[in-house]
């Protein structure tokens, strides 16, 4: 029980730090509504946009006209599904917003507080009508404002723009904030790809406790408390049939144990047993919760940064447990002729890294693919009935809409426990590879 909690600590604990700096960018609102934000007293007809901000060079559409803060177009599947997988400083149940401690760094020091200081819309999508230092809440997420330039404290936000804009030779989706009297483009947040998806590195890091990770620490806290109560029946019921949660509990992991753990480990089954119920656990709590519907909507095992940490972990334990007879058959190769060492062993060197590679982008995809299809299922509704125009469209498109995410929804739970599985006998093969004994 102990070193089940200790290696759930140390999952969370790494994912935390990965995941709140993991690539947000990109992510378009265009689609969202905001009629019912509060805008008055805030008339931007007459404001001369030219004169604080220098916007010449940019890529924005034909006439090159922004349209006017909190302009937004037709409704966009694409990136609202976007919007909906990514992770927030907000967290979610249904359209209310529950602030989350923010933690941001930069040249200028920390920005501390709960993300309620940007003053959302308690129902919404977290766009923050006041801005602090630079900084900015759209769409649940924080922003900064690229100009250096820009005066540091506290500043009202108008509205949001999305555009385009044409960056060394490439157009990229870009956001602009309306402070009232210019738009201030946005930085797109991505720290920990390096620039790698195309935001580029931003001014500061975020460390704040996000929409992930609430929800990662949530299932961990209730994932030790049903193995808690399952431990504390086992000592009760003591030679009896076990019953209730313990049952249902002592089903998957002899499960595990049998299916998993000793056909692939053999005698060394039980050293490792404790890391693969861990990461069974952890990927099924996580999966199942996000099919929570409304209930913050968290898409955990489709971030790549918890993935990639899982992954992580795999690829230390599989390497540092690795016998002289793995590293030889990886290293040497023998019994197999020279010509064809050459070509073997090169392979055989990228597989140690290509292995925790596609356990990282299976379960990511799988999870992520799952949530995308329900949202643009939801869409249809939208996409039929023009928005609200066209009662009869959207009507119809409910029924289907709905049955379509019904049966979407009784797939992904299979998904969720089968990429649960997956990914922990995928582990438990590369394990028994690596302290496999020779064989004579």
């Amino acid at each position: 029980m102990i070193r089940l909690a200790a290696i759930f600590s140390l999952i969370f604990c790494v994912a935390f730090s990965l995941s709140a700096q993991h690539n947000h960018h990109g992510h378009d609102h265009s689609g969202h509504d905001h009629s019912g934000h509060n805008h008055a007293g805030h008339d931007h007809s007459g404001h001369d946009h030219s004169a604080h901000a220098d916007h010449s060079g940019h890529a924005h559409g034909a006439d090159g006209d922004h349209g006017g803060c909190g302009h937004y177009g037709d409704f966009d599947v694409a990136e609202t599904a976007m919007h909906h997988i990514s992770d927030a400083n907000v967290y979610s149940i249904g359209p209310l917003q529950i602030p989350l401690p923010i933690m941001l760094k930069s040249d200028d020091g920390w920005e501390l507080g709960m993300s309620s200081k940007f003053k959302p819309d308690l129902l919404g999508h977290g766009d923050g009508h006041v801005g602090h230092n630079r900084y900015v809440l759209h769409g649940g997420i924080v922003k900064r404002i690229a100009d250096a330039s820009f005066p540091m404290g506290e500043f009202n936000v108008v509205g949001f723009k999305h555009d385009k804009l044409e960056i060394d030779g490439k157009e990229k989706d870009v956001t602009y904030v309306c402070t009232g009297d210019a738009m201030h483009l946005l930085e797109q947040k991505s720290t920990f790809d390096g620039g790698l998806f195309g935001g580029g590195m931003s001014s500061y890091k975020d460390f704040s406790l996000t929409k992930n990770v609430t929800s990662m620490l949530i299932v961990c806290l209730f994932l030790f408390w049903i193995f808690r109560r399952a431990a504390k029946a086992y000592k009760k019921q003591d030679g009896k049939a076990p019953k209730g949660l313990q049952g249902m509990l002592e089903t998957f992991v002899v499960f595990i144990r049998d299916e998993v753990a000793i056909p692939f480990l053999g005698n060394k089954w039980e050293k490792y047993f404790t890391f693969l119920l861990s990461v069974f656990f952890f990927i099924l709590g996580l999966n199942l919760y996000g099919q929570v519907p409304f209930f913050g909507g968290s898409n955990v095992t489709g971030n790549l940064a918890v993935t990639m940490v899982l992954a992580l972990l795999t690829f230390i334990i599989t390497n540092v447990s690795g016998n002289a007879h793995y590293w030889k058959h990886l290293l040497v190769a023998p019994g197999v002729p020279f010509f064809v060492k050459l070509i073997i062993i090169p392979v055989e060197l990228m597989g140690i890294f290509i292995k925790p590679l596609t356990l990282m982008l299976r379960l990511f995809a799988n999870i992520t693919a799952g949530h995308i299809v329900m949202v643009v299922f939801i869409g249809f509704i939208f996409i039929f009935g023009k928005s609200g125009e066209s009662l009869a469209g959207a009507s119809g498109a409910a029924v289907g809409s709905t049955l379509l995410t019904m049966f979407m929804m009784a797939i992904e739970l299979i998904v969720a426990l089968v990429q649960a599985f997956v990914f922990t006998i995928l582990t438990a093969s590369y394990l028994g590879a690596a302290t496999e004994e020779a064989h004579h």
